[in-house]
């Protein structure tokens, strides 16, 4: 076998550095780029995440439309002590059978402090619009052995015809025909911060009448400073409220009409013989006198 001739040892040390050279090009052209925009990324400082339900103030809720425009009352209410369901029906203007039922409330005497209540009619329930209808009563005839008179209440329903027709809505809940509910001199006017009605006074026995036609909300003596009180519904704006009254000639949910006969004044819960009468817009008292006819 023939030997080839060996190169030169300078020959080979070159060889070698180029095949060094061409190792490190290689390297490098395989190498990926530098994460430059992650590097960057990195430097910014992290932002904490947005809560934006943390950040959206408690809102109200949302007001109801009515008749007369919008509903400027709070849908819910939350019990405080001393409250009473019959008051809290007074403040918000509705009937407290109606706060009783949209709470799903079995007995009135049982509500709790800090319970949320709610004292607006539920979406599509409107108030103003059902109709009213009056309980049919039978004259039944004395028997032989005779038959104790009525009681005053039963009297007073009966005062009612039997075929009164029912209270119509109104398309306007401001167009209310308003009267007088009695009619002796006014004693005291209306005051907001000291009587949030008229003081209108009278003997003992005189006849207090409904000041426009509506619906009986409340009939007793369950409302502390009021005596024996009767507060009658008009629409879905407008109650009024009759107090000091010695007897009571309605039941509730019972039609009246303006002018009808629904009490006698009296002095309970009073210091004298008076008739304290209210007028509320949406809950709030305003002055009567604003409302009815000049004498």
């Amino acid at each position: 076998m023939t030997k080839l001739p060996r190169p030169p040892a300078s020959r080979m040390f070159g060889w070698m550095a180029l095949a060094c050279a061409l190792a490190l090009a290689g390297c490098a052209s395989t190498r990926p780029p530098a994460p430059v925009e992650d590097r960057a990324t990195a430097r910014q400082p992290a932002r904490p995440a947005t809560t934006v339900e943390a950040a959206k103030p408690a809102t109200a809720p949302a007001p109801v439309a009515s008749a007369s425009g919008t509903d400027t009352r709070p849908a819910t209410y939350t019990v405080k002590p001393g409250d009473t369901l019959m008051r809290i029906a007074l403040e918000s203007g509705q009937a407290w059978r109606d706060i009783a039922r949209w709470n799903g409330i079995e007995n009135p005497n049982l509500i709790e402090v800090g319970q949320v209540l709610r004292v607006l009619p539920p979406t599509g329930e409107v108030l103003a619009t059902k109709p009213v209808t009056t309980p049919k009563i039978e004259a039944k005839p004395l028997d032989a052995a005779g038959a104790k008179p009525a009681a005053p209440a039963a009297s007073g329903a009966a005062a009612t015809p039997a075929s009164a027709p029912a209270v119509p809505a109104k398309d306007n809940d401001d167009d209310v025909q308003w009267a007088w509910p009695a009619s002796g001199p006014v004693a005291a006017a209306f005051d907001e911060n000291r009587n949030k009605g008229l003081a209108i006074t009278g003997k003992a026995g005189d006849p207090v009448l409904a000041a426009a036609d509506g619906r009986v909300v409340y009939a007793g003596s369950g409302l502390r400073g009021y005596g024996n009180l009767v507060i009658v519904k008009h629409n879905a704006t407008y109650l009024t409220a009759y107090a000091h009254n010695q007897t009571l000639l309605v039941k509730e949910d019972q039609v009246v009409r303006k002018g009808q006969k629904i009490a006698e004044m009296g002095s309970s819960d009073a210091e004298r013989v008076q008739l304290h009468f209210e007028v509320r817009r949406q809950g709030k008292p305003i002055d009567p006198a604003k409302l009815l006819p000049a004498r």
